[in-house]
């Protein structure tokens, strides 16, 4: 079994994502560029960041239309002035979830592990990263 895997599409800007993700256990890798099919294939959450949400639709449509997408874990970052319709419009348009950006990423990760648990066909892992007493 191998380690869980998070692909962050979009990562002009500085964001906390990757140390929530990274404190948790992931795998964590950001790209500017937009991913190709092969790309893709090894991680089983991808992550996009949006700035423009007329554009929301259009960009779960090209994700989800990739080889082997499959059923792997999308999940949008969109501005905190999304409305709730919105982010019902990128849920519709393909995205398992759409999250508000936010400092600490907290909810973003319970977002994708409650999404993964549901999806026992990755078969991927989180090293545990409690302390152990001494």
């Amino acid at each position: 079994m191998k380690q869980c895997s998070v692909l962050i599409v979009n990562c002009g800007a500085e964001t906390s994502y990757r140390q929530a993700l990274e404190r948790i256990g992931f795998h964590v890798s950001e790209t500017q560029e937009w991913p190709d099919d092969d790309m893709v294939k090894v991680f089983e959450v991808v992550i996009v960041l949006i700035r423009d949400m007329e554009k929301v639709a259009m960009l779960a449509a090209r994700m989800r239309a990739k080889p082997h997408f499959g059923l792997r874990v999308l999940i949008a970052v969109v501005p905190l002035t999304a409305s709730a319709d919105e982010r019902r419009v990128a849920v519709g348009s393909g995205f398992d979830d759409a999250v508000n950006e936010s400092r600490d990423g907290r909810q973003l990760v319970a977002r994708i592990l409650r999404r993964l648990r549901s999806r026992p066909e990755h078969r991927c892992f989180l090293p545990d990263r409690k302390r152990r007493a001494a």
